[in-house]
């Protein structure tokens, strides 16, 4: 009896476990799709922006 007492804490505490990983990758995964867009918003002025200091580092390539 202690034996199926025993394993059903510990099966609770598992499931309890696995909600608390999910929840954190969830999060995480979250985190990382919010800052991929606001990169992605930013790449164009990051494109200009590089773009304007390449070319004159780099005449050469630009044709000019």
């Amino acid at each position: 009896m202690v034996f199926l007492a025993i394993a059903a804490v510990l099966y609770v505490c598992g499931f309890v476990f696995l909600y608390g990983v999910i929840r954190v990758a969830v999060r995480h995964a979250l985190e990382d799709v919010e800052l991929r867009r606001v990169r992605a918003e930013q790449a164009p002025e990051r494109d200009r922006l590089m773009a304007r200091t390449l070319v004159p580092d780099n005449a050469f390539l630009a044709g000019s």
